[in-house]
């Protein structure tokens, strides 16, 4: 499928039949994220992947009883940084110097400049920036498990404290942001499955300024 028939064909799937999905797709939607761009390409933000049922069965009342948390191949839980600090941005700043060939100096003044502007800020601003981050790897992974004809559902809808708790999250300086159970859906269960897909005409979506 092209980019538009693969967005045309997933939709937020409701059920799922508890199929597994093979490893190597897995790899690939992650392999998709991972490679999304980020604001100065910090990449503040790491994906979680759970394949336990034991811990999906933990999960589900934290994300008040959705059965696609439990009844999916693979859960996926995208977090972000908790802070923007001197020492996460200079890691970022020395890895990619050194996987680029470059001198110690290089980029000097832009680094200062996010030093300057990220680290004195308080932490939930450059938490809610860093969450913003992880959004664009979670709708490039939607996408790619879109093409791979694999379903995926986005999910806000969960205790974000709770899980972080539970996922020991906080001792790893992130936070929750969303969820996105990855499998295949049951379609003779799933009263969403056949419904029209609604969006805005692009008439009244897209805002032409000339």
């Amino acid at each position: 499928m092209n980019t538009l028939e693969a967005l045309n064909w997933r939709y937020a799937t409701k059920k799922m039949n508890g199929k597994k999905v093979d490893e190597k797709t897995i790899d690939e939607i992650l392999e998709a994220a991972r490679l999304a761009p980020t604001s100065s390409g910090l990449q503040p933000f790491n994906v979680i992947l759970i394949k336990s049922d034991e811990l999906k069965q933990k999960i589900q009342p934290i994300a008040h009883g959705q059965t696609q948390i439990v009844d999916c191949s693979h859960l996926l839980v995208f977090a972000a940084w908790d802070n923007y600090t001197e020492e996460r941005i200079k890691e970022r700043f020395n890895q990619t110097r050194g996987e680029r060939g470059l001198p110690d100096t290089a980029m000097a003044d832009y680094e200062n400049m996010l030093l300057n502007a990220y680290v004195p800020r308080e932490a939930h601003i450059n938490f809610e920036h860093a969450a913003r981050q992880a959004y664009i790897g979670f709708g490039i992974a939607i996408l790619a498990a879109a093409n791979l004809q694999v379903d995926a559902t986005p999910m806000e809808g969960f205790n974000n404290e709770a899980l972080d708790e539970l996922l020991g999250l906080n001792k790893l300086g992130l936070k929750s942001v969303t969820l996105l159970p990855i499998g295949y859906r049951d379609a003779d269960n799933d009263w969403l499955v056949n419904l029209k897909k609604v969006r805005e005409s692009k008439e009244k979506f897209v805002i032409e300024i000339d």
